[in-house]
């Protein structure tokens, strides 16, 4: 072990991969942020942490484990405290005897290794690992599905001795700590996993909690069905909602700060024959906002929608279903206007980003201010630029026409299947199909599709036939398609994150004369692939034989 007491700092001086000066620098960033020696060296650039891992492995003879495929004895974890496994970077992995192997981000940390000795009342034997792999690996240990079953099986509630308990019992059993703890788990585990949805599902005889991560619902939970409403109690005294009413649907919002992030939750109760269904949209504030750079556009679409919102009036739209990414894609078009020479106004339900130089506000239909008055009275705050979250009945689509007509550059989103199908819903909410055509200067239609995980990608041959079916040359030997095997990281469904596919439908004279003659969806889609126009399935199998989708998840999200 003597060789294994050398300073981590020192050894590096030594090895001349930095410098002593470098090393007090590491040291004083060390002091000021409470980080670890080896990650104050990679956040100052001074080294990289696949360096570090290697002269930790051959110069200490330390084993190196990787974490994203092996699975941790459960009963050795259950040795050691969340909050000494966070601070120190360590997990147990195993013990033979009365040796318990441990993995560490820095296995020359003498003081982590003793203390973990004292505690466990063994020996210490270190492994090094990847940061990244043990952060997400304590997240999934201490924080996973099994913790929160866990402290459902513990919750005792007591049964109501009448079928509609008055609000008093409702609100006492909704602030005892066991369902205080647990909804605040099934919130916090929701974002860690990067949710986008938390459903709280009763059914005749359970509850069932799901998370919607990248677009797929899971299941996470299954507390006892006697904790329902208590549970929804909770979660409606946060949202200050009527825990009393449960015959009507409520809508609310609470905002609570995980790790430093300011995290909003919209909430949604509705009445069903076994309880209340609840839903729960996480929107995070602080998330890094995308440029129309970063979305995934192909370079000909990008260039041609750049060049559009740009231009000094007209309405330009962003089709496609709850979930899609529209509003991400709205607020990187608004960051490429120059808000500090024109007055941007946006009306949104709801605000989910904030921006200094641009007027936001959000629809409360409660006290009657909808889209349709809101953006009357933005008409009256001269706008240059007008965002309207929503188009979703004739009033408003009648005032953002004719905004976009009177000097006005209008932003909106509506809900349709393509591009094309955007400029016959106008039609059909009753705006003129002259007005329409005038108005629209461009439609950007997109989904987001489960990108192949990157830690478990290999190579694979999709079905002949449905590759023959959307006209894929199956001949072209350099033809390479990927999908995700499953892995830890992934948590087994081989897709990590996601990306969006575009279909962009630029208006010419052309396109415009098909709309003015009352022309079908479909004459119009088909004069403008004649045109250039690059489809969301066409997008897609693009993306596809880039590695980043597979063909069945395009069709999946293309509803072919």
């Amino acid at each position: 072990m003597g060789k294994k007491n050398v300073l981590l700092g020192d050894l590096l001086v030594e090895q001349k991969l930095i410098t002593p000066e470098q090393l007090k620098q590491a040291l004083k960033h060390q002091q000021e942020t409470g980080k670890l020696l080896g990650r104050a060296l990679i956040d100052l650039k001074f080294i990289d942490e696949k360096t570090l891992i290697k002269v930790l492995h051959e110069k200490l003879d330390v084993p190196y484990v990787s974490l994203r495929n092996y699975k941790a004895d459960p009963e050795v974890i259950k040795l050691v405290p969340e909050e000494f496994a966070r601070a120190h970077k360590v997990l147990p992995l195993f013990r033979v005897n009365r040796k318990l192997t441990a993995a560490m981000v820095n296995p020359m940390d003498v003081v982590a290794i003793d203390a973990l000795s004292q505690m466990v009342k063994m020996q210490i034997e270190p492994v090094i690992c990847d940061e990244k792999d043990i952060e997400e690996a304590i997240d999934q240990y201490y924080s996973g599905a099994g913790s929160l079953q866990d402290m459902a099986k513990d919750i005792s509630v007591e049964e109501a001795e009448q079928e509609q308990p008055n609000e008093y019992v409702l609100r006492r059993e909704a602030e005892e700590g066991p369902v205080v703890k647990l909804v605040n788990l099934i919130l916090s585990q929701a974002v860690k996993e990067g949710a986008s949805d938390i459903h709280i599902e009763p059914r005749e005889k359970e509850l069932v909690v799901r998370y919607r991560i990248d677009g797929i619902l899971h299941e996470v939970l299954k507390p006892p069905k006697k904790t329902q409403l208590a549970m929804v109690s909770r979660i409606k005294i946060l949202a200050s909602l009527d825990i009393a009413e449960r015959r009507l649907p409520q809508d609310g919002r609470f905002r609570v700060k995980f790790d430093g992030r300011d995290i909003d939750f919209r909430v949604s109760t509705f009445p069903t024959v076994f309880g209340e269904n609840v839903v729960l949209r996480l929107l995070d504030n602080t998330q890094t906002m995308l440029g129309l750079e970063e979305l995934g556009m192909d370079d000909e679409a990008l260039k041609d929608f750049k060049e559009i919102i740009h231009r000094p009036y007209g309405i330009i739209l962003v089709t496609g279903p709850t979930g899609s990414g529209k509003s991400t894609t709205l607020y990187a078009a608004l960051r490429q206007l120059d808000s500090k020479e024109k007055n941007i106004i946006t009306l949104e339900d709801p605000v989910e980003y904030h921006f200094d130089q641009i007027r936001q506000s959000q629809v409360n239909p409660r006290i009657g201010l909808t889209f349709a008055t809101g953006l009357r009275a933005i008409l009256r705050q001269d706008p240059d630029v007008i965002m309207v979250g929503e188009i979703r009945d004739s009033e408003t689509a009648d005032i953002a026409v004719k905004s976009a007509l009177t000097g006005h550059l209008v932003f909106s989103t509506l809900h349709t299947n393509d591009a094309v199908s955007a400029l016959t819903r106008l039609a059909d909410m009753g705006v003129e199909p002259y007005l329409v055509s005038s108005a629209v200067q461009g439609i950007l239609a997109q989904r987001l599709a489960r990108r192949v995980c990157p830690d478990c990608k290999v190579k694979y041959q999709p079905d002949v036939k449905l590759l023959k079916g959307l006209g894929i040359n199956i001949e072209n030997s350099k033809l390479t398609f990927y999908r995700g095997k499953g892995c830890r990281r992934c948590k087994n469904t081989g897709f990590r994150g996601r990306i969006a596919i575009f279909e962009f439908l630029k208006m010419d004279d052309q396109l415009r004369r098909l709309v003015v003659e009352g022309k079908s969806a479909m004459e119009i889609k088909n004069e403008a692939i004649r045109r250039g126009m690059i489809t969301l399935l066409k997008d897609g199998i693009r993306k596809t034989l880039k590695g980043l989708t597979t063909i069945e998840e395009v069709l999946r999200i293309t509803q072919l």
